[in-house]
């Protein structure tokens, strides 16, 4: 077994209500940027695991995220890499 380090991005699906993305949005309007249409804020997981390989620990994470991590009804995510330790 080898020790990885799994990084998740977790972020609102489209069009689901994200009170606070609204709420920097209309931050980043009252500090002059006029540009920004939308701002999606989510969460950064980091999980430590023991795997075969980073195949291995990206599917157990994968099933970490489906079964606990994100709520798949309003939520997506994202394995961004699996390192070795």
């Amino acid at each position: 077994m080898t020790a990885f380090r799994v990084s998740v991005h977790i972020t609102p699906r489209r069009g689901i209500l994200d009170p606070q993305g609204k709420a920097v949005v209309g931050a980043l309007h009252s500090l002059g940027f006029n540009g920004v249409t939308e701002v999606h804020v989510g969460r950064y997981i980091i999980v430590e695991t023991d795997a075969e390989d980073a195949s291995g620990a990206e599917a157990s994470v994968r099933s970490m995220c489906e079964r606990l991590l994100a709520n798949p009804v309003i939520e997506d995510f994202e394995i961004e890499s699996a390192a070795a330790q």
